[in-house]
């Protein structure tokens, strides 16, 4: 049973009461009953029918209600904008040859960002396309023409244009000289209006050493074409990834040091509040104040919470007590964590030594602290690191 349903019990025991009382009081001095009996109907009529329609709002948030995970719909009403992160991006995107890199730890919302920005610039006439690296086959890594070719192919596709690799990909020219012309004889042709190029989980190309080298190379000489160089001037691109770039990238043939970076901190309690009360949640300062410190405004981490409380699967005390354990909700989410770390001896120790320490650390003592805070496990305040909240203090305390 909630606070809600104690709260409904006990205005509706004390209306009784009042009946009663007024009533009581009416029979004995026989002139202000029927009066009274108005005024008492009329009040519970107003009261049932403001929780019929408390009722209907919340059955209607249950019915929008998905499990947690994956990019948040544009048109969805539970979306939680972290100014200034939305307008710089919405400023930027309008203007010629910008670069947006949205960096944030996994699950942190960059894809529901990138989509929000993608439409502002549709709404402002330019063209649009969103490619994800995560559609990408194993097999497309495994040279840079195969990977480029898919890149090429795959635009075009969302553009809606016929796939002319086959004419346009011939000749003893480089991989990236077929792509640059591809795009500046064809795409960029066929497509009048300003482009803007979505490119999303670019981390998945850190993998792949060789071709991150030449296509992030490549990104960064169309963005220096851009400045002063038509078709180039007519795209623009917004980039996401979750790490720090740990590839050795030449410093003039990065993308990752030009345009504008945006991060995407944790939600703030404010923004907690606000994302509860849209799923009809109400709570006490002290009820948010406990699951800040367990979830540490972490999105996906705030949205199963409130996706457990909201289907009736657990209570808070309940989702506090078993939050680390191999059965609660957010076993996937921490395996996933435990098993990255475990592959990097050095950051599993790190990781320890940061959870099991009850007061911060001094960051020069961690050595691996940036890549740390890239993964979205630890928070860097006056220079001190600790955990980014009691979830992973207590889960990798006990599992590392």
């Amino acid at each position: 049973m909630t606070k809600q349903h104690i709260l409904d019990i006990s205005t509706f025991v004390g209306g009784l009461a009042a009946i009663w009382f007024f009533g009581d009081l009416c029979d004995k001095n026989n002139y202000c009953f029927p009066v009274a009996t108005i005024i008492i109907v009329l009040a519970a009529v107003g009261w049932i029918g403001y929780r019929w329609q408390q009722w209907q709002k919340q059955r209607r948030v249950r019915s929008d209600l998905t499990v947690p995970g994956g990019t948040v719909p544009v048109d969805s009403p539970f979306y939680v904008e972290r100014p200034p992160a939305e307008k710089t991006c919405y400023d930027l995107i309008v203007t010629d040859d910008a670069l947006i890199r949205i960096k944030a730890p996994r699950q942190m919302g960059k894809s529901s960002l990138m989509v929000r920005v993608l439409r502002h610039a549709e709404q402002h006439g330019h063209r649009s396309v969103c490619l994800s690296f995560q559609g990408a086959d194993h097999a497309i890594f495994a040279n840079l023409d195969q990977f480029l070719q898919w890149f090429c192919s795959n635009i075009a596709n969302q553009l809606g244009l016929p796939d002319e690799l086959a004419e346009r990909w011939q000749g003893v020219r480089g991989s990236k000289s077929k792509c640059t012309n591809y795009f500046e004889e064809y795409l960029l042709v066929q497509v009048t209006s300003h482009l803007v190029l979505g490119l999303d989980e670019v981390d998945l190309i850190f993998e792949h050493k060789d071709i991150a080298v030449d296509f992030f190379g490549l990104l960064r000489s169309w963005f220096e074409k851009g400045r002063n160089k038509e078709p180039w001037k007519r795209m623009s691109f917004v980039i996401t990834h979750s790490q720090e770039v740990y590839i050795p990238l030449d410093m003039k043939q990065s993308p990752f040091n030009v345009g504008t970076a945006v991060d995407l901190p944790p939600f703030t309690q404010a923004q907690v509040v606000d994302l509860m009360r849209r799923y009809g949640l109400v709570w006490q300062e002290e009820e948010i104040a406990k699951l800040m410190t367990l979830v540490g405004g972490h999105p996906y981490l705030v949205q199963v919470a409130i996706y457990q409380l909201t289907q009736g699967q657990m209570t808070l005390e309940k989702l506090i007590a078993i939050a680390s354990h191999e059965e609660g909700p957010y076993s996937d989410h921490l395996r996933r964590h435990r098993v990255n770390l475990e592959e990097h001896a050095e950051l599993a120790t790190a990781i320890k030594t940061i959870v099991t320490t009850v007061d911060p650390i001094p960051v020069r003592e961690v050595k691996e602290v940036f890549k740390l805070r890239s993964m979205g496990l630890v928070k860097v305040i006056d220079d001190q690191v600790m955990p980014l909240c009691e979830l992973y203090r207590r889960y990798f305390s006990e599992r590392l």
